[in-house]
Parts: structure tokens; sequence; C-alpha cells
């Protein structure tokens, strides 16, 4: 029963990430800036066909197959080989997924990802909330892993 928790909030993470890009693309220009928080945040519609900072730009295959490993190591480490994650380590895991997956859905309908969020108080790429949700799941993950979940890194073999 746990698990449909984990997959319905990664669906409610693809649903605020593809809402916030729908209004993105039918709301801005593409490259422009519409000012949301002035001196903090803007909003600005960027098509990336790329990863982080453009990194690997027009390489899909190899994000969709990232991805599909991605979801592949996450069903077989829940149904046939637990690692002792803690609930709060699988929570995170959800988050990154979910992130990943609404990323991955507009690769595979548009060719790229829609970003908005731009930093205007510092240099910064524009990323967008599923990007948010796969760096915070990301860090909080390690952090509480290396920090909390001690009994993770133990040698199961004694």
């Amino acid at each position: 029963m746990q698990f449909f928790y984990y997959c319905l909030f990664a669906a409610g993470i693809v649903a605020a990430d593809q809402v916030t890009k729908f209004l993105t693309v039918a709301n801005i220009p593409p490259y422009q800036d519409l000012p949301f928080l002035p001196g903090v945040l803007n909003l600005t519609y960027v098509q990336n066909t790329g990863a982080a900072f453009s990194s690997f730009e027009g390489q899909q295959w190899l994000f969709a197959l990232i991805f599909l490993v991605f979801t592949g190591l996450i069903l077989f480490e829940y149904f046939k080989k637990p690692m002792g994650f803690a609930p709060f380590e699988r929570w995170c895991i959800a988050a990154i997924y979910g992130g990943g997956l609404g990323n991955m859905i507009d690769r595979v309908r548009m060719g790229y990802v829609v970003d908005m969020i731009e930093t205007s108080f510092m240099e910064f790429p524009v990323f967008n909330v599923a990007d948010c949700f796969i760096t915070c799941g990301c860090v909080l993950l390690m952090a509480h892993l290396v920090f909390c979940n001690k009994s993770f890194w133990k040698d199961k073999k004694k």
C-alpha cells in the first residue's frame, strides 16, 4: 500500500510540473522575461534540449535510457530486493522520479524540456518545477543516507 502513496506523490509532482509548463508556454513568449519576484526571480520560457547547464544537448536517447534504467531499478529494489531505505528516503526517491518523469514527458512529447524559473540575484541556468524536485530529492536523500541511516551502509554479509 505504501508504494501506492509514493506513486501518488510522484504523480502529483508530474501534474504540478506539467501545469506550470503549460501555463508558461501559453503565456510567455520564448526567451522573454516576466518579472515574478523583482530582483529575485523571473519567469523566462526556455526550450532546453539538454540536461543541467544544457549538457548533453540533443542526446534524448541517453535521457530515455537513463530514465528506463532508473525505473527498472526502483521497481526491482522495491519488489524484489529491498535495500533498507527508510520511508523518508523512499519519499525522496519518489520526488526524484516524479521530477524525472515530468521532464521525460516533455522530451518525448516535444523533443525539449520547458524551463521557466530564472534567478535574477545570481547567475544560474533557467530551471523548472521538476528540476526542483529532482535536486531537492537528491540532496535530501544523500544527506539522510549519510547522517541518519547508518544501517544502510553496514555490510550484511556477516
